[in-house]
């Protein structure tokens, strides 16, 4: 088994997924590579390479998502594993912790 950080990530229709920290390196070269010769980043990219270089079980590409749903469920895996790799997705479960604690009080 890797080193590397995983995170298990369930979409909203019930598909589980595992995330994989590829390491800072190749966090930064994925930055680069998903980007035009412009510095945007492009849609297409990002989802292959969330698709090779973190999501690592269950192994998919992108025609594995079918239809209209399948293309929200694609964009909310590869916005959560985008965001567990930058380590934004670190807010989002602390904003959550906290509103159950709120919810608590």
């Amino acid at each position: 088994m890797s080193n590397f950080a995983q995170k298990k990530f369930t979409s909203k229709v019930g598909n589980e997924f595992t995330f994989q920290f590829p390491g800072v390196r190749q966090v930064a070269k994925i930055g680069d590579r998903i980007k035009n010769k412009h510095g945007v980043a492009q849609d297409e990219r990002l989802i292959e390479e969330m698709l090779s270089h973190v999501v690592v079980e269950p192994k998919q590409k992108v025609d594995d998502f079918k239809g209209p749903s399948g293309y929200k469920e694609l964009v909310e895996v590869v916005s959560s594993a985008y965001a567990f790799i930058t380590g934004n997705d670190d807010k989002d479960d602390q904003e959550q912790s906290e509103g159950e604690s709120d919810a608590a009080e």
